[in-house]
């Protein structure tokens, strides 16, 4: 690795002259005297929303065909919360009447090809703000640049969703990635819960903000059937959870005014909304029966974690199936989990668990994960609460069960590693201890790929955390599995060789391991997973595989242009820039 930067290398650029092309107006800025006191809502008065379904494939003669399926962004009023007035959103949909937040949920065959064209009906101007000072994706034409990444999906690098292959209505503009709008995900991977969302360069954070990500399912009833477990669209559902700050006008509240406006006149470290949104209303509530039901739960917030739990005299708890994109080999049950921005937790709960007693018969999903985490501000009683559980009486019966062992996926083979990175986090600040940017092994995004792992192989990844911040690190189109954490031991002299040498190696971090307090991997996320929390202050050993979880071979050229990216997953580092190019060789 070369020298890390002390100092912020982006240009500064004008952001008056900027904002003319086409960023949000500011009518009232951000004196907070039109911010809505979101305790005034009632919580639990809306009932949970069950997203649309769209059909990722055909069927012929009861066979099963590739699917294609046209998909919009629009904009549209969204209602949140039954007391607050329409919200200006950003929507995926068929039609603009049919769209949501979040959008429709995509159901997949594994095997089976689904072709989507994704079109872009967004305004000339976004609805929210957005920092010229940070690399961001440029339309002089007018309009909102958009890309869509299939987030867990092994897919052609020309279908990942490249933050430069953005474009804009009638695509006025296009990134310099650009090849096309219509996208093909061949579904060749193990049966799972991913999720569709916005990608464009610097925008991720206004735009997943604004409404642009939903769910997508591929299925596999030959390898899932068998299970037994609880199946259809009322005892099979998603979760979305998100955080949104609002004007009293219903409108998205987004500070306008940077932590460092000489600098960045209006990104900031992290986004935190006051009201906790779930598939797309404030705290709302479901009815279920005295029975088991799987959730699969997702975080979709720009930056909060949530750590999930019900009242120790609910009687409830959960048993999970899946981390992120894939089953674990066993379920394992929980009390509580910890969930980072874009991790998914495929859980079950049984409601006949549940404590007889009135008060459990409204039970309430609960959060007290401090944000930013892991050392913020406490969570309170809005967002603290998630949703609630509304319990029916009697009991259901109910012909699903829970088998001891769940899908058989490799095992991690360590041996067979064919090399050892670094990757190190970095955290820039000013004087003051205000930041300016962020950067994977002190190297911008638009730095030559470093990453250049060889197809069909595995790879060892050190992760070095040198921040005060838990970063949930994503990478596109591998999976990996947690070897283990180990606490870094004297942290400050290793962060100070680190920023002058910007080498772990040189810097001697094997000896700053020694001796080092090993965290223990939950066993709800001891499979194969795309994101995982690096711990600051600890050097996380990851086993990230290049190759496809069912064997074989990739079905397409993932060494193609544009390639692939890792990243942090808390958007507003991501966009600033905590991202790096992964290109693979033969």
């Amino acid at each position: 690795m070369g020298r890390a930067p002390r100092s912020t290398l982006l240009l500064v650029l004008a952001a008056a002259a900027a904002s003319c092309l086409w960023g949000a107006k500011h009518a009232s800025g951000d004196s907070g005297k039109d911010i809505l006191d979101v305790s005034k809502l009632e919580m639990f008065v809306d009932e949970l929303p069950d997203m649309p379904r769209l059909q990722g494939y055909g069927v012929k003669d009861d066979l099963l065909l590739p699917g294609n399926l046209t998909v919009g962004m629009y904009e549209k009023f969204w209602k949140f919360h039954r007391d607050l007035p329409p919200t200006r959103v950003f929507a995926y949909g068929l039609t603009q009447d049919s769209a949501t937040v979040p959008g429709p949920t995509i159901e997949a065959f594994r095997g089976v090809p689904t072709h989507v064209t994704w079109t872009n009906h967004l305004p000339s101007r976004h609805i929210l703000p957005w920092d010229p000072t940070i690399p961001t994706a440029r339309s002089g034409a007018g309009g909102v640049p958009t890309v869509v990444h299939l987030h867990g999906g092994v897919q052609p690098p020309a279908s990942d969703g490249s933050a430069l292959a953005w474009f804009t209505a009638d695509f006025a503009a296009v990134g310099p990635a650009f090849a096309g709008s219509s996208l093909v995900y061949f579904n060749r991977q193990p049966p799972g819960c991913l999720w569709y969302h916005d990608h464009a360069m610097g925008l991720t954070r206004a735009n997943l903000l604004a409404g642009l990500f939903g769910v997508y399912t591929i299925r596999s009833p030959e390898l899932e059937r068998p299970l037994g477990l609880p199946c259809g669209p009322t005892f099979d559902r998603s979760l979305v959870l998100f955080d949104r700050a609002f004007r009293t006008n219903g409108s998205i509240y987004m500070n306008t005014t940077g932590n460092n406006p000489s600098i960045h006149p209006e990104w900031q470290p992290e986004y935190f909304g006051t009201a906790i949104i779930v598939n797309g209303k404030a705290w709302p509530f479901l009815r279920v029966s005295r029975r088991r039901y799987r959730f699969r739960i997702i975080n979709a917030s720009n930056a909060r974690f949530f750590r999930l739990f019900f009242s120790s005299d609910s009687g409830l708890r959960f048993l999970h199936l899946g981390s992120d994109a894939n089953y674990l080999p066993r379920p394992v049950h929980s009390r509580k989990f910890l969930l980072a921005p874009s991790e998914i937790a495929d859980v079950i709960i049984d409601f006949s668990e549940a404590s007889a007693s009135a008060s459990a018969s409204a039970v309430v999903l609960t959060n007290d994960a401090p944000y930013p985490y892991p050392s913020g501000d406490p969570t309170d009683e809005l967002n603290g609460k998630v949703m609630r559980f509304v319990i029916a009486p009697e009991r259901e019966d109910d012909p699903s069960r829970v088998p001891r062992r769940l899908l058989t996926l490799p095992r991690p083979a360590v041996h067979r590693a064919a090399a050892t990175r670094y990757i190190a986090m970095y955290e820039y600040e000013t004087a003051s201890g205000e930041p300016t940017h962020l950067y994977l092994n002190g190297k911008p995004f638009e730095a030559p790929a470093t990453e250049t792992p060889k197809a069909g192989t595995s790879e060892v990844w050190e992760v070095i955390n040198l921040t005060e911040d838990n970063h949930p690190l994503h990478i596109h189109l591998a999976s990996f599995v947690v070897l283990e954490q180990r606490e870094l031991v004297g942290l400050e002299e290793f962060k100070e060789c680190m920023q002058k040498a910007n080498d772990a190696a040189a810097c001697k971090v094997e000896e700053h391991l020694k001796g080092g307090r090993r965290r223990r991997v939950p066993r709800y996320e001891h499979g194969w997973k795309n994101v995982f929390k690096m711990r600051p202050g600890v050097a996380t050993r990851i086993l990230v595989r290049f190759a496809p979880l069912d064997g074989g071979t990739y079905a397409f050229d993932v060494t193609a242009e544009p390639g692939y990216v890792y990243h942090c997953h808390i958007l507003d580092h991501e966009d600033n820039v905590m991202m790096r190019p992964l290109k693979l060789v033969h």
